[in-house]
């Protein structure tokens, strides 16, 4: 059985840092979807599996925290990044928005992207991870 790569959605409004961090993930293998606000990254949600979300948090239409949980009404289980220049400024946790993991964007976001979604990847064998929703019902023998 071929496997396929790990696919991220990546939601932010910054089309600078949306391209960078889609074009970092994809040199290191990902298959990347890219959304410019929350309402479009719901959307993409809806039709395609994901392995892992990123979000940014400060966005006009939805701020990450109600993206998040929006896309944990509809799977409890997708691991969820939030990336965001206010961490520190207003104190962003984990348990305070949803997220499994929270990065503060800075100098240091590349690298800390990478491993925090290389880690949250690494969870599940990627031959367990079906892309439809048919598929993993077809697995779970449902």
């Amino acid at each position: 059985m071929k496997r396929t790569p790990p696919c991220i959605l990546l939601i932010d409004d910054n089309e600078h840092g949306l391209l960078a961090h889609q074009t970092l993930l994809r040199q290191q293998g990902y298959e990347v979807a890219i959304a410019s606000s929350g309402e479009d990254g719901l959307a993409q949600f809806a039709k395609q599996s994901f392995d892992v979300v990123v979000t940014d948090y400060r966005m006009p239409d939805l701020n990450g925290s109600e993206v998040i949980a929006q896309i944990r009404s509809l799977n409890k289980e997708v691991p969820i990044v939030m990336l965001s220049g206010y961490v520190e400024k207003i104190g962003l946790t984990e348990e305070q928005i949803g997220a499994d993991i929270v990065l503060a964007k800075g100098p240091e976001e590349d690298r800390d992207l990478m491993r925090a979604v290389g880690r949250l990847v690494k969870k599940k064998p990627q031959s367990e991870q079906p892309r439809t929703r048919k598929a993993r019902r077809r697995r779970a023998g449902i």
